[in-house]
């Protein structure tokens, strides 16, 4: 997983409430346990048309905001199912940060467990750093400070101490794992000599 520490983008703005994770990666985009390649599906309905063509009015479709890196998105994002493969389709595409009012509780968690930062702003916020996509002006995020820079306003936020860290060292679970390595290793020797019969 790739360090977290400063980013800078115009963000792109998406007003919806309570989209789903079926509205972030379809169903049918579900059979891979790849990472990579989900990024050309993310938001597939709102994104293309019957005839599989790209729906020029869809924000994601416009320059600059199909490269944008910061998403800006209403209250309860990635709500229904547990799929992992929603933040994998978004960072896939290339955003690594979400600003909403509120996010639901897995999909929020696996952001983290991803490389993705969701923020959470109030929505008077969110409304004053839409302006900055509109006019096209990148913001700037300091994940060691907790603030965003937009002009000459700043913008702080919370987060979790403990992901915090896993962002900014690029920790995810296996790598987590991998840290107790050597716990692990003594705790299995350990094993081994107390009850050799169950390593014969």
């Amino acid at each position: 997983m790739k360090k977290f520490n400063k980013l800078e983008s115009i963000p792109a703005y998406l007003p919806i409430i309570n989209v789903d994770t079926d509205m972030i990666i379809p169903k049918q985009f579900l059979k891979t346990i790849k990472k990579s390649g989900l990024g050309k599906s993310l938001f597939f309905e709102m994104r293309y048309d019957d005839n599989n063509k790209m729906n020029q009015n869809f924000v994601l479709n416009k320059d600059p905001y199909s490269k944008s890196k910061i998403l800006i998105t209403g209250k309860n994002f990635g709500c229904g199912s547990s799929r992992e493969h929603a933040p994998w389709a978004l960072l896939d595409f290339g955003i690594t940060c979400i600003i909403a009012p509120s996010f639901a509780d897995i999909f929020y968690n696996n952001c983290f467990k991803n490389g993705i930062l969701p923020i959470n702003l109030d929505e008077e916020k969110i409304s004053q750093l839409s302006e900055y996509s509109s006019r096209k002006e990148k913001i700037s995020i300091d994940l060691n400070e907790q603030v965003i820079y937009a002009g000459n306003k700043e913008y702080k936020f919370d987060i979790d101490s403990f992901k915090k860290k896993c962002l900014l060292e690029g920790l995810d679970d296996i790598a987590l794992s991998l840290k107790q390595s050597d716990k692990i290793s003594k705790h299995e020797s350990k094993i081994k000599s107390i009850q050799p019969w169950l390593h014969k």
